[in-house]
């Protein structure tokens, strides 16, 4: 039976790697690990040589941070790693404990060198350092503590899942609402299709954290050997992009990521109906955007960001995300829903609480959600709704999966 706790991250560091380490401790606890960092668990009056040993035993891994000035500075750090050093050799042959992990390019020491290194300044670094994570997790038998999220990708290559609770919320926009998206730029004929707002009822679903990134997807192509998006070379992205989320893959070519993931990891990947993305999207009052009512440039990818392109995944999380805590659900990419496209959809549903809509039976386009860095904030609210012919492929355009 699995330990209901979440995985114990040491982070040493040297002072002077304060703010990138900050950052490092900001996005692990986003993505659901229990990170030691010294500012943020050293209370006033501890000892703090004590603690620091204390908390070093306690982890189930530490990550060692260099840059050039701590692998060549004597300090607290050197101390740091030389207790890590002595636990670490208290433990089985093989596990995952001490992770060097390079801020910058910089050399390993020779004392950690016999450790594969990671490096945090590129987003696949970031990737692969989860994944080691997760090995370890499993290895240990943790999990998180309130089951709202996969922490840990239970393969290396499946994206991690929030939980959506049963219940009630609001689809589409009010007349205020519609006049507000108006006056941002928003087509006062084609916004019509997201009235009237009503209540749909959903079981509980889940639904991923994220888009699906290139790294995730390269490993679908790389296992099928069918063809890559176009901005590929062969099966591998664009150097640095590994944490963007893929676009220039049509409908189809989601589906079959589902049903190749599916086949798999032996659990059932689909992609969300139009009504679980809104809801995974706006909670369950009906806001405008993901955060609040408010538009905010610095909480999406959008043309106010003046971006021009994807951005990683989580560059926004956590201040951008939805009340579930999924990531880049305004702006970056367009994502493929699994519906058909009906204009009037809405406008069917009138005088009843709608049970799990699955949307038509049969048309002609597949629905798009949530705008992209090409749209502004008109197209980037929680109820925009999109057409696009299923066969086809955009830049801007890509997905994220459901079960």
């Amino acid at each position: 039976m699995p330990e209901n706790r979440k995985l114990k991250v040491f982070l040493c560091h040297s002072k002077d790697d304060k703010p990138k380490v900050r950052e490092l401790y900001r996005r692990l606890v986003a993505d659901g690990f229990d990170p030691w960092l010294d500012e943020e668990k050293l209370m006033p009056g501890q000892e703090w040589d004590l603690e620091i040993r204390k908390a070093v035993r306690e982890s189930d891994v530490v990550v060692v941070c260099l840059s050039n000035g701590s692998t060549t500075k004597a300090g607290y750090v050197q101390k740091e790693i030389r207790f890590a050093l002595d636990v670490a050799d208290e433990q089985p042959e093989g596990a995952i404990f001490i992770i060097p992990a390079r801020l910058e390019n910089c050399q390993v020491p020779n004392r950690l060198s016999k450790w594969q290194w990671v490096n945090l300044f590129n987003e696949e670094g970031y990737e692969k350092l989860k994944i080691s994570f997760g090995l370890r997790s499993i290895y240990l038998g943790v999990q998180k503590t309130i089951p709202q999220s996969f922490d840990f990708p239970r393969l290396p290559f499946e994206p991690q899942m929030v939980q959506i609770p049963v219940g009630k919320f609001l689809i589409g926009s009010t007349p205020e609402q519609i006049n507000q998206a108006i006056e941002n730029g928003a087509d006062k004929d084609w916004i019509q299709n997201e009235t009237p707002q009503h209540t749909v009822e959903l079981p509980e679903y889940f639904i991923g954290k994220y888009p699906i990134t290139n790294l995730e997807y390269q490993a679908f192509v790389q296992d099928t050997q069918l063809t890559s998006p176009r901005e590929w070379n062969g099966d591998q992205f664009l150097t640095g992009k590994g944490g963007h989320p893929v676009v220039s893959v049509s409908w189809f070519d989601a589906i079959s990521y589902c049903n190749w993931l599916s086949d798999k990891s032996g659990r059932q990947y689909r992609l969300p109906t139009e009504a679980e993305w809104e809801k995974a999207a706006r909670g369950e009052d009906g806001r405008v955007y993901p955060w609040g009512a408010i538009f905010d440039s610095k909480k999406s990818n959008t043309t106010e960001t003046k971006i021009s392109t994807t951005s990683e995944v989580v560059k926004f999380s956590p201040q951008g995300d939805s009340p579930y805590g999924c990531s880049d659900m305004a702006g970056n990419i367009w994502e493929w829903c699994n519906d058909w496209f009906n204009e009037t959809e809405y406008k069917l549903r009138l005088g009843s609480v709608v049970q799990d809509p699955q949307g038509p039976t049969k048309g002609i386009y597949r629905v798009l959600r949530g705008g992209s860095f090409g749209n502004n904030r008109a197209h980037a609210r929680c109820a925009t709704r999109l057409k696009y012919n299923p066969d086809s492929f955009n830049k801007a355009n890509g997905f994220r999966i459901a079960s």
